[in-house]
């Protein structure tokens, strides 16, 4: 038998390409109009260097942490993404190999398992939200996600969905009927091991949103609940105030990337910020987040917890991350490729590459414990960095 584990993420993306149809495979990587935020994200973490120690390392290292009030054995949790048909599991495995690891878990409400479903598998879930609908409307899926067990809500508001890539974008359909069955054959056919694990499941991939069915109602198709979320006007910072005070318990908002925005979310009273261009699948020319991080940090860190989300494909960019600011990271593209190349089993490689790679650098440079990482840990180099929004 084959051996299916894999030693770094980068493996686990070559596995997927290999793996997966080349719509399914596009529709992942994604990246919007000439891709320079998707490619800043992974390559800033590379302009970055450390400053190690030689002696006096403690013989064990301390990785865990809090975030949003869940305690987690290591600084790195699920990202929310939508419509996970890379595998018949899809959010569960990924709620599984996270909850075996450790770690929490965050749902999309694009997503294409229910929340009930997945909190059961991974009870650390925090769900994620747009602005969209009515506040009525969005008071209801907030309550049913306090019905379920969700720990604390994410409210992303870095993601526009552009449909212009220098690349060409993907074509996926709306629904699975058999004139787009027939269109996907060639690619599937050509991807026997994708098509098999979707056969023995007795289902076919799923492209409605569970979570955003209204009581008694199927379940919408992802690109339905999409027009649903674009006709809805943007949110005012009031409306980010009154959608936190609805909630009631651990609030994060996604998508900062400046120091006047972060503050604001203090004023708001959220929990957590999440600094993220939404994996450069959004506004093209955004800087990678953790170029904006180290000035979001000094302005607010003492007062939120910050996370950031983008370009993480090692242990030593979580290290880099934490060193600079951040609380913990999210990681989106990588566990889905685990989860395309292996399924759950994959999701836990992944995590488990980050976890041993944030363990060996921290004994690289000296420091027992994520808690006791300091700026000076990392090299930065001028021009590194990006302030963006900075009071005058």
């Amino acid at each position: 038998m084959a051996n299916k584990w894999f030693e770094t993420v980068g493996e686990a993306q070559r596995r997927a390409k290999r793996r997966l149809p080349a719509s399914v495979y596009s529709a992942l990587l994604a990246g919007s109009e000439e891709g320079v935020s998707y490619r800043d994200n992974t390559a800033a973490f590379s302009e970055l260097g450390f400053a190690p120690h030689v002696a006096g390392s403690p013989a064990k290292r301390e990785l865990s942490t809090t975030v949003m009030g869940q305690a987690i054995s290591l600084p790195v949790i699920m990202s929310p993404t939508g419509v996970q048909a890379v595998h018949p599991q899809a959010e569960l495995a990924v709620a599984r190999a996270a909850a075996a690891l450790g770690t929490a878990m965050g749902l999309s409400s694009f997503a294409s398992k229910p929340m009930e479903e997945v909190t059961k598998a991974n009870p650390q879930t925090f769900f994620q939200m747009y602005w969209m609908g009515t506040k009525a409307s969005m008071s209801t899926l907030m309550e049913r996600a306090r019905a379920a067990g969700v720990k604390g809500l994410i409210v992303t508001l870095d993601w526009s969905f552009s449909h212009h890539r220098d690349w060409g974008s993907p074509w996926i359909p709306e629904v699975l009927d058999l004139r787009a069955m027939a269109r996907l054959a060639p690619q599937a056919l050509m991807r026997p091991g994708w098509l098999v694990d979707f056969a023995r499941s007795g289902r076919l991939p799923d492209l409605t949103t569970p979570n955003l069915a209204e009581r008694g109602q199927a379940a919408p198709t992802f690109f339905a609940a999409y027009r649903d979320w674009m006709r809805t006007a943007p949110p005012s910072w009031d409306d980010i105030t009154w959608m936190r005070k609805e909630w009631g318990g651990a609030f994060m908002l996604k998508g900062v990337s400046r120091i006047d925005d972060a503050c604001r979310a203090v004023d708001a009273g959220v929990t957590a910020v999440s600094i993220s261009n939404h994996g450069g699948n959004n506004l093209d020319g955004t800087p990678a987040p953790i170029r904006v991080l180290p000035a979001i940090a000094d302005a607010v860190g003492n007062q939120i917890e910050i996370v950031l989300d983008g370009g993480i494909r090692r242990g030593s960019d979580v290290v880099k991350a934490l060193a600079l600011g951040a609380t913990a990271v999210m990681i989106g593209r990588a566990y889905l490729w685990g989860l395309a190349a292996n399924g759950q089993a994959g999701v836990e490689n992944v995590l488990k590459i980050l976890r041993d790679g944030i363990d060996s650098t921290l004994l690289g440079v000296g420091r027992g414990s994520i808690h006791d990482l300091q700026r000076d840990d990392v090299l930065v180099a001028a021009g590194f960095q990006r302030v963006l929004g900075a009071p005058s």
